[in-house]
């Protein structure tokens, strides 16, 4: 579909941090056990938007009887888990996936979810964790040369951006090339960049660590499917909410549509000039489809799908302040466009039960976050090119500002993140002390 055409903008200010020294102590109501679902292993065929592999061993249809407990003990069991009570609405009853989680992005409050700790391969969803670790390492002028090693060892069927041999790249490039195309050759090249697969791979798991994302185990920086290659729907939440600290996460996750290089060509008189070619994000809830619309306040986060993993997406969307944090893996359901559908079914009940609804666990945060919390200075921003001498964004001011649409690219249905620099540091961190959460940082949300 044509990418939108830009209207008025209209910025709202969103503070995401809300300090308190009163803890609640009400009693959960007794657990929802809802069976979980065993849906067949993945068959699907020929790669489809956001494939990032070919079958391997495929995982057990049922979830294991022992599963993780971070962020809660009630994260640990299998079947759906959901606090209902008067006022709470009940579940979306048609849901087919193996695993899927509701989440508050900046309380952290877990607010419903079905085998959340069900280590499973993640498909393209594992390009976030790469993404997330490899986005500070250099700034978006930076540019590079392809090489066919650097192409080399992409797995066949991987969806692809179309990077070219001996043609010179941007990183700004290649990173468009990752969120909208969930291009392998793109990650392969940035990896490449940063040292080598291995020590991309090496760095992803350390940093999933890190965020204590103790499900994931990283195997291919790109999600192709790889025998121990495994996530979670609870980690790819975790990975997730670390990435949209960053201002170029969350611009290049919301970006519908942008220019990308093609070949450069010689005219009879010799001069040369650079082709270019539009690629579309591959998020259906961004973009839309014929059976599915673009989910009001909708802001990325990344999907995938191969034949192993089946179909798998984290999305973040905003509504009245609220901002919901959902993962589904796998849909059982074999229709077109069912990870979405399900999806947006659990955002819609997200936003009816927040603030209802008492919690079954929260996303716990990162191990470095109480040291960092001491350190107003820290950059937390993550974005490539780091921040100036002062903690702040580079070129930013401590009064909020509406971030920029992703250069070469155009901004994202419903809403963006912006950030408001060096001040945000402390409140997060103030916040998490008090109440043993990562908030993400106060948000100027742009509408298109």
């Amino acid at each position: 579909m044509p990418a939108p055409k830009k209207t008025a903008r209209r910025s709202l200010l969103v503070t995401s941090v809300v300090l308190s020294s009163v803890v609640s102590s009400l009693a959960l109501t007794a657990p929802v056990s809802v069976a979980a679902p065993s849906p067949s292993p993945g068959t699907s065929g020929s790669p489809s938007p956001g494939t990032s592999g070919s079958p391997s061993a495929s995982p057990s249809a049922t979830p294991p009887a022992t599963m993780s407990t971070v962020g809660g003990q009630r994260l640990g069991l299998a079947g759906a888990q959901v606090n209902l009570a008067s006022g709470v609405p009940v579940l979306p009853k048609d849901l087919s996936a193996r695993s899927w989680i509701v989440a508050d992005a900046e309380s952290g409050d877990v607010l419903a979810a079905n085998n959340a700790h069900w280590r499973l391969p993640p498909a393209s969803t594992l390009k976030m964790l790469f993404a997330d670790t490899v986005l500070p390492k250099f700034t978006k002028t930076e540019k590079h040369k392809v090489v066919p090693s650097d192409l080399a060892g992409i797995g066949s069927g991987s969806s692809m951006v179309g990077i070219k041999e001996g043609e010179t790249y941007s990183v700004h490039d290649l990173w468009l090339g990752v969120f909208l195309r969930s291009g392998n050759d793109a990650v392969h090249v940035l990896s490449q960049m940063n040292d080598g697969i291995d020590n991309t791979v090496a760095e992803m798991n350390a940093h999933a660590e890190e965020l204590q994302a103790l499900d994931t185990h990283a195997v291919s920086p790109d999600g192709y499917d790889q025998p121990g290659q495994v996530s979670s729907a609870y980690d790819l939440t975790l990975i997730a909410r670390s990435g949209l600290q960053k201002k170029d996460f969350r611009e290049y996750s919301s970006t519908v549509s942008a220019k990308f290089p093609g070949k450069t060509t010689k005219n009879k008189k010799g001069k040369t000039t650079r082709e270019s070619f539009e690629i579309q994000n591959t998020n259906r809830l961004l973009t839309g489809d014929s059976d599915v619309s673009v989910y009001p306040g909708i802001a990325g986060v990344k999907n995938g799908n191969t034949t192993n993993a089946g179909a798998t997406f984290t999305g973040v969307a905003e509504r009245g302040g609220k901002v919901l944090l959902v993962t589904v893996m796998n849909p059982e359901k074999d229709e077109n466009n069912e990870v979405y559908k399900e999806t947006a079914k659990l955002f819609d009940w997200g936003f009816k039960a927040v603030g209802k609804v008492q919690p079954v666990g929260e996303l716990v945060p990162p191990k470095s976050a109480a040291q960092a919390s001491a350190q107003p200075g820290a950059n937390a921003s993550g974005e490539a090119g780091g921040a100036d001498a002062g903690g702040t964004e580079a070129g930013a001011s401590s009064k909020p500002v509406a971030s920029a649409t992703a250069e070469g690219g155009t901004g994202g249905m419903g809403i963006a993140f912006a950030i408001t620099g060096g001040l945000l540091v402390v409140l997060a961190g103030a916040a998490f002390l008090v109440n043993r959460r990562w908030p993400l940082p106060d948000l100027v949300r742009r509408r298109h």
